[in-house]
């Protein structure tokens, strides 16, 4: 390889008193933004020297002196014949950064990545999630990098929406649900401490700080170590075939009681086949007062009722899985207030269930009968009526379920019976 010596010209130009200067001037090129000139300083007497002698002054600058950058164009031109400052900067300290440019991809990959957030599915779906989406852009990016938190929004994502659980250990489900990485959820892990803190939101309950706390958090979403502690209530539920859930609940049914299902027997059915009536609609209601009120009314003639007992457990959504797979419509009532619409927002999202009056318009006739309720807590949109939170805002009152109780036994009182034999009492 041929070597070839500097021009006198470039050898003025690599003399060591003149690097500050095109240390200064590189990082100022760097930022992207229009330059003008550069301060240098403080310089001594021989830099102050060498920069006199390439810029032709007649006496030496100032310690900190301001550098016109057309000036030394000026000087390299004439030392190197055309070629140019940036050229040489290039040459002596390396390629010029774009600091501007940079600057803006970042804030287009932030802006990108908290828009791509808020408009999930799974935040849409539950809107009270907007609150968490909110406290993960106030936190900022992990590590400065919009990818690594992407990816990691993207596994928390993930498990929410495979929530809840199948009442299995935690490093199970992490497993099943994050590509075979056992112990991504483990406790004080990233990712466990941002789905948690998803949880804790959800449920409207406080950021959990001890490993007591964490563990309520993990079981109350459906995770833990047996399939029995998950019960869901169930009436009115006459399904034909051979299977065990078939039995139990037809055998309730007939003797005009509700039965109390575990996950193991919602997760190994057996033969199931619902009502010959297509399709079989399966009412599902929050509280359990609801369900003992349809019992006593219909007794055996009870048409297919679900309760969820407030927030619905793995067995409840399980169960509303199994029942809509086999043909059933699933139509949810739950209180008038923030919690009832979160967990409605949830059931809806979980499931295929659809509002069963639970409307803006349903809310203002029970709340002019009821017009002296509790505070409703904190309002959430819902998202199957836009006008619904916006009507609980306006009046500040809750109405619980029970109240309306009248309105939903007279639609069961309908389904009850169209489904009794012509001639039974």
């Amino acid at each position: 390889m041929t070597h070839t010596d500097p021009t006198p010209g470039e050898a003025t130009l690599r003399r060591p008193e003149l690097l500050t200067l095109w240390h200064t001037v590189h990082n100022r090129l760097s930022t992207g933004r229009p330059v003008t000139r550069v301060r240098l300083g403080p310089l001594d007497d021989t830099q102050r020297e060498a920069l006199a002698d390439l810029l032709g002054l007649d006496r030496l600058p100032d310690p900190r002196p301001f550098v016109p950058l057309a000036r030394l164009e000026e000087a390299v031109t004439e030392l190197c014949g055309g070629r140019t400052v940036r050229e040489i900067v290039t040459e002596l300290i390396g390629p010029l950064g774009d600091r501007a440019g940079e600057r803006r991809r970042e804030d287009s990959e932030r802006a990108a990545l908290w828009s791509w957030l808020a408009d999930h599915d799974t935040v849409r779906a539950q809107p009270v999630l907007s609150d968490w989406a909110a406290s993960c852009r106030a936190a900022g990016l992990i590590g400065g990098s919009a990818e690594r938190t992407r990816t990691l929004l993207t596994d928390a994502l993930k498990v929410l929406t495979a929530l809840p659980g199948q009442a299995e250990p935690l490093p199970v489900f992490a497993a099943r649900v994050l590509n075979g990485h056992a112990h991504a959820l483990d406790d004080g892990t990233p990712l466990s401490t941002l789905v948690l803190r998803a949880l804790a939101t959800l449920y409207d309950m406080p950021l959990p700080q001890s490993t007591a706390d964490r563990r309520a958090l993990w079981t109350r979403a459906g995770i833990a170590d047996d399939d029995l502690s998950a019960t869901v209530l169930v009436g009115g539920l006459r399904a034909a075939g051979d299977g065990l859930l078939a039995h139990v609940t037809r055998v309730c049914t007939e003797a005009g009681q509700a039965a109390s299902l575990t996950l193991a027997q919602i997760r190994a059915p057996g033969e199931l086949t619902l009502s010959a009536v297509s399709p079989a609609v399966v009412h599902v209601v929050e509280n359990p007062s609801i369900l003992a009120m349809a019992i006593r009314r219909f007794g055996r003639h009870c048409p297919p009722l679900v309760c969820t007992s407030g927030w619905p457990n793995s067995a409840a959504i399980q169960l509303l899985r199994l029942l809509a797979d086999h043909g059933a419509v699933l139509r949810y009532h739950g209180d008038f207030d923030g919690e009832g619409i979160r967990i409605a927002a949830y059931v809806m999202n979980k499931t295929s269930a659809h509002p069963w009056h639970m409307t803006a318009a349903d809310y203002r006739a029970a709340v002019l009968r009821h017009p002296h309720g509790p505070q409703p807590g904190r309002i959430t949109e819902a998202p199957w009526d836009s006008e619904l939170a916006k009507a609980m805002a306006e009046h500040g009152t809750a109405v619980v379920e029970e109240l309306v109780a009248d309105a939903l036994l007279e639609d069961l009182a309908g389904a009850a019976q169209q489904k009794r034999p012509p001639g039974c009492p």
